[in-house]
């Protein structure tokens, strides 16, 4: 793809697009633009129509999305379900009929089966319903590869799908009410060293397991993907390391240097008992392998939080 190309980059200015844009420039595009909620409401036909006009994308990365844990998924499904399915849908339609010519589509892991043989293999997606809490969010974004591959099938249009796993590191969301579990664990496990706390409070039993993906590594994996995916296929981006929550919650303490206990709110869910993604597609199309490991990410998340949570 020519440096030159007019790339939209939607949900630009959040967590995942700001390591994005770091990685178009570090490959030397020149014409990479950031978008986010306060340049265009993406769940508004005339603002998705507005934007392809005004900005005559050539290239598409769509991130833009709400997101939230379990908490918040559980508490607004609709809302997680309309805003996803319709900023998805209008602007890849409107990408067609002003013929952008290359449109990544970045899924979710919360599009697999609530039961799938672990690791998670691409073909397995449409073998059953995803895990309850995160169904919603899940299943919008994966009508988004359905429509992709519809649209490659019937118009030739140049659609990419990846399915991405949790991520986390410098820039995540730290705010309580809808963070996920590890920028919600590295605030607790701080605020309780700093107030001298014994203790802290984790939701559900610690049994289910994650994956987890350093967000710089994911935002090299889009730009390659951008650059080499060739069909409508799903393509998982992750790390291939699986960790039980209660593991991950010593790995924080230990990053933080919290030493108090850990106190399991059974009352509350666990979410999707497992969760590790085979990646082999990705290595074999793209070209890619995550290169962070957890200790080393983590490390450098909680450095990041330390010296900015005075600005949050």
């Amino acid at each position: 793809m020519d440096l030159d190309t007019r790339i939209v980059v939607t949900g630009g200015t959040g967590f995942l697009g700001r390591h994005v844009m770091d990685a178009l420039r570090a490959r030397g595009y020149r014409r990479a633009v950031k978008l986010g909620s306060s340049n265009f409401d993406l769940t508004l036909q005339s603002e998705v129509s507005r934007m392809i006009e005004e900005l005559e994308p050539q290239a598409i990365v769509h991130l833009a999305a709400t997101v939230g844990g379990i908490g918040a998924n559980s508490e607004r499904p609709g809302t997680f379900f309309y805003r996803n399915l319709m900023m998805g849908t209008m602007l890849m339609e409107h990408a067609r009929r002003a013929d952008v010519r290359k449109f990544l589509n970045v899924g979710t892991i919360c599009s697999y089966p609530k039961f799938t043989t672990v690791p998670f293999r691409e073909d397995a997606l449409w073998d059953g319903y995803p895990e309850e809490t995160n169904a919603a969010y899940g299943l919008a974004k994966k009508m988004l590869l359905v429509q992709s591959q519809a649209y490659r099938q019937e118009f030739g249009f140049a659609s990419t799908n990846v399915l991405l796993v949790n991520l986390y590191g410098p820039g995540d969301n730290f705010d309580p009410a809808s963070s996920h579990v590890i920028p919600a664990l590295i605030r607790k496990c701080v605020e309780a060293v700093e107030s001298g706390a014994r203790e802290i409070e984790v939701w559900g039993t610690g049994s289910a397991t994650r994956e987890f993906l350093f967000a710089a590594d994911a935002a090299e994996a889009l730009v390659l993907a951008l650059e080499r995916l060739t069909d409508s296929e799903p393509v998982n981006l992750g790390s291939g390391h699986e960790i039980a929550i209660r593991e991950l919650v010593g790995e924080i303490a230990d990053a933080v240097g919290y030493t108090g206990r850990v106190r399991w709110n059974t009352d509350k869910p666990d979410g999707q008992p497992r969760r590790c993604l085979d990646t082999s597609r990705a290595e074999r199309t793209l070209g890619w392998k995550a290169r962070t490991s957890l200790k080393d990410g983590l490390a450098r998340t909680v450095a990041w939080y330390r010296a900015r949570r005075d600005e949050m």
